[in-house]
């Protein structure tokens, strides 16, 4: 019986997925598993029964990775299950900047007297925008956001023009051919007419934008930020606004300095804010964190390399350790040692760590137990351990 703990509300549509003939939720303060959302798990003490932390979302800043990491948790995060909503924010978001609707709303609903349609014809020129067709975006980032804004935008008559030296092949099979590409991150900075940022926070991508970035671009450029508010720098932004050399900066992550200012647009952190993206994103992370537990899986991880192998063997053993020379033949020796013959075997590394699942032709619980008392040993082995098969009867 696995045990799950949950932070946040998950939708019902994701925790459903978690079968009550094996798993308990909430029901244990020594989990194996932990979805969330927003909760902050810096300060929060993981015990040692935790195997995998599930966020349902992108962004896992909330997660103490590191410590994680060296403790053999693997965390988990949900690519792509809220792309859509976020990027349906940044085309309305575009859409506002270019024109004053909600001004115009506001100004409406102040209107008196019984001649409000001559009012609002003789005074609607004060809301006349402009048009977002024939204008230039830069899209910094085509994961999977940045993709579908790139094609939206492309599909609103806009000329898009991307930049992201990390693209994955997956995603640029999805990217419109009519999406030009930037050698040069510059390039975006001194040429765009509209500017969206998508991209993780990471050290390298703190603060991507501030002075210099901002001195690049055309006083009419209007700046986008929906990715992580650290990744735009705040006190640049005001002042190339209140300056007149940046035309507008919307972002979805509230700063007390970048409020009541007529060029900023500040909203709620909405970009994830759908019924249909929390649903995704719960189904999305009970599915891989569910995997995780019952096979070994490793899918969508932050902090451990993707780990897939077919299971047909009794048992699988599961082995994180540090990524130094000669572990594999430790490993494989080990087992030998405790005389199991190994089916199949995969490993891969990630930085300083590696996974490795290997399935073995036993069904002896004793003599397993002893083969994973022997890796613990080692001391560059993390965590050991062994996983039923209960797809096939032995």
């Amino acid at each position: 019986m696995f045990q799950i703990k949950t932070f946040n509300a998950i939708a019902q549509e994701g925790m459903s997925r978690f079968d009550e003939d094996n798993y308990q939720v909430n029901q244990s303060e020594t989990p194996d598993g932990i979805i969330l959302r927003s909760q902050k798990l810096h300060d929060y003490e993981f015990p040692e029964s935790v195997l995998g932390v599930a966020r349902a979302g992108a962004g896992t800043n909330n997660i103490p990775v590191e410590e994680c990491t060296e403790k053999g948790i693997v965390v988990f995060n949900t690519p792509g299950a809220n792309a859509n909503a976020v990027k349906e924010l940044v085309i309305a978001s575009l859409l506002l900047s270019v024109r004053p609707i909600i001004q115009g709303a506001i100004w409406v609903q102040d209107l008196t007297g019984s001649n409000i349609e001559e009012q609002v014809e003789a005074n609607k020129k004060q809301f006349a925008g402009n048009e977002l067709e024939g204008k230039k975006l830069g899209v910094i980032g085509l994961g999977s956001i940045g993709a579908m804004v790139a094609n939206d935008a492309y599909r609103l008559g806009m000329e898009v023009i991307g930049y992201d030296p990390h693209v994955s092949v997956d995603t640029a099979w999805s990217i419109s051919r009519r999406v030009k590409r930037a050698t040069e991150i510059n390039e975006i900075f001194s040429t765009c007419d509209f500017i969206t940022v998508h991209v993780p926070l990471l050290e390298q991508t703190r603060n991507l934008i501030s002075d210099k970035e901002l001195a690049m671009m055309k006083p009419t450029t209007k700046l986008f930020n929906f990715s992580r508010g650290e990744i735009v720098d705040p006190e640049a932004v005001l002042k190339a606004v209140n300056d007149g050399y940046l035309a507008g900066f919307t972002t979805d992550f509230a700063d007390e300095r970048l409020l009541n200012n007529e060029k900023i647009l500040v909203l709620p952190h909405l970009g994830a804010s759908t019924e249909e993206a929390e649903i995704n994103c719960a189904k999305m992370a009970a599915r891989t964190l569910k995997k995780f537990l019952e096979t070994g899986t490793i899918k969508r991880s932050v902090n451990f390399p993707t780990v897939e192998m077919a299971f047909y063997s009794p048992y699988r053993i599961t082995i994180i350790n540090r990524n130094v020379p000669n572990m594999l033949g430790q490993i494989s020796s080990t087992i030998a040692a405790a005389e199991i013959n190994i089916d199949n075997m995969i490993n891969r590394g990630r930085g300083e760590y590696a996974y490795t699942l290997v399935d073995v032709n036993e069904t002896d619980e004793a003599k397993l137990a002893n083969v994973v008392s022997l890796l613990e040993q080692n001391s560059d082995v993390i965590r050991v351990r062994t996983i039923k098969n209960t797809e096939t009867s032995y």
